[in-house]
């Protein structure tokens, strides 16, 4: 398991902590690599039931490392973050969000592949990409604006609005909403319910439930094409360029 992330299994019940927290538990490519590992690991075990993803600290996760991104993987090498989002999109069996804090950029995008996502009151939600000259990502285009509505959906997409945790529930994007203080016992209440619940039963009500995604694959692809141009562009450069600078990026 790389650096950053940890795996913990008890009675059935796996939770992958995202712990960067220096850097608000921003994700790198090795991150994602350990966290499909884990994704794959679990689709194929007999000795969990229910996977549960959080992050420590009072972050769930600011997103994409953008250093890492720019000089991550090209051409016909699969980046570790496709790895991810492909185990993720397809796993059969159930998964939980455990939302402790701000969820930025896949933090976001992440959930819309959960099956449960339980917030805590700190929680905050935003898709920031284009104001990083990025485009969005993990068939966000098409499941955010099924999930929160199309009004909703190009507010955060578009001009970056941040939903708080009571517009989360209100929208539909978080299941259930509790105190910071009670995230944990909460998950682990709703965790345990799957873990014990009938497998097959459970197995064959996820199929059932993610029945009509047939677009989700084909709309990752799209935007993986484009996320990769933009990556490569001026727009993600300038940037880029402005964080190190600790400037406004200038895109005229």
């Amino acid at each position: 398991m790389a650096e950053n992330i940890t795996l913990n299994t008890v009675e059935r019940v796996t939770t992958l902590t995202i712990s960067r927290p220096a850097k608000r538990n921003a994700i790198t490519q090795d991150m994602y690599a350990a966290m499909a590992d884990a994704l794959e690991t679990y689709t194929r075990s007999d000795d969990s039931r229910a996977f549960v993803i959080t992050g420590a600290e009072d972050y769930f996760t600011a997103g994409n490392d953008l250093q890492g991104f720019a000089m991550g993987p090209r051409g016909d090498e699969v980046p570790p973050v496709t790895r991810f989002l492909a185990a993720i999109s397809t796993c059969p069996k159930p998964l939980i969000a455990a939302v402790n804090g701000p969820a930025i950029g896949v933090g976001v995008t992440m959930l819309l592949h959960c099956d449960l996502i339980i917030a805590s009151d700190t929680a905050t939600f935003s898709t920031p990409f284009v104001q990083l000259g990025l485009v969005p990502e993990a068939a966000s285009s098409l499941l955010l604006p099924a999930t929160v509505g199309m009004a909703v959906a190009n507010d955060m997409l578009l001009a970056n609005r941040v939903l708080d945790s009571d517009e989360a529930v209100r929208f539909g994007l978080v299941s259930r909403l509790t105190p910071f203080a009670d995230l944990i016992a909460e998950t682990a209440k709703v965790a345990a319910q799957l873990a014990n619940a009938a497998p097959n039963a459970i197995l064959k009500s996820k199929s059932l439930i993610r029945q009509g995604r047939e677009q989700v694959a084909a709309q990752m692809e799209k935007e993986s094409i484009l996320f990769a141009e933009q990556l490569d562009s001026p727009e993600f450069a300038e940037v880029i360029a402005a964080k190190t600078q600790k400037r406004m990026p200038n895109f005229t």
